[in-house]
């Protein structure tokens, strides 16, 4: 199998109001590097992501900087353009597989920056995404032992007072799951949350880590 190569593409885009810049953002994204309809499927995946997330800037964000540039002009009060990025985070490549999260950020309102994740794992041979569960052995509850690790995690942090979680944060563990949001690395499957799921916005995105049984995988492989 032919050495798989990824270059990063940065685009930028600047919206303004009165010829004052009140939005900038970002966006590096991977593109693997050939001709092959695998690697051009993968390629066009992230064009999309990358795409969707100008659109989303463009509809979502550039009104309220407007406004709120505008309302602290009126009132003399100096104010910061907004910025957002997406940008990506290579987490495991061996093999056949290729993994990553791609993560938007975003401090166009008060408060903490929003930051919202996406993981992806790639068979780099066909070019398809690997799903989760292709992981684990058939009939196997992956998604109870996942919850379990998880909860398991979220009581030794409160324990040792590391982290604060919402009160009801068991019944999220199940409700806010999405087994899309997972990614590999060396020490095994990387799952994680979204910003506010389960905890306030101090914690950030909750991600917790389900070691490998034995070698990292080469392929699509059983955990279990």
């Amino acid at each position: 199998m032919a050495e798989f190569t990824v270059q990063t593409t940065e685009t930028e885009r600047v919206w303004d109001a009165e010829g004052v810049p009140v939005l900038t953002a970002r966006a590096s994204m991977p593109k693997p590097v050939g001709t092959e309809r695998r690697y051009r499927r993968i390629a066009s995946f992230y064009r999309l992501q990358e795409r969707a997330f100008f659109q989303y800037c463009q509809r979502e964000l550039r009104p309220w900087a407007e406004t709120e540039y505008r309302a602290a002009a009126k009132n003399s009060v100096p104010r910061s353009c907004s910025c957002a990025t997406l940008n990506f985070q290579e987490t495991y490549r061996a093999g056949r597989l290729w993994s990553l999260y791609t993560e938007l950020r975003e401090n166009a309102a008060p408060g903490p920056t929003f930051r919202r994740r996406w993981g992806d794992t790639w068979d780099i041979v066909t070019g398809y995404p690997v799903a989760l569960p292709d992981f684990f052995p058939p009939r196997f509850r992956w998604k109870q032992a996942l919850w379990r690790l998880a909860a398991e995690e979220i009581e030794r942090q409160e324990r040792r007072g590391l982290a604060q979680y919402h009160p009801d944060w068991r019944r999220r563990l199940r409700r806010c799951f999405n087994p899309a949001n997972y990614c590999l690395t060396p020490e095994g499957v990387a799952f994680f949350y979204p910003m506010y799921a389960l905890a306030p916005a101090a914690e950030g995105i909750p991600c917790f880590l389900y070691p490998w049984d034995g070698d990292p995988p080469l392929s699509v492989r059983q955990i279990r």
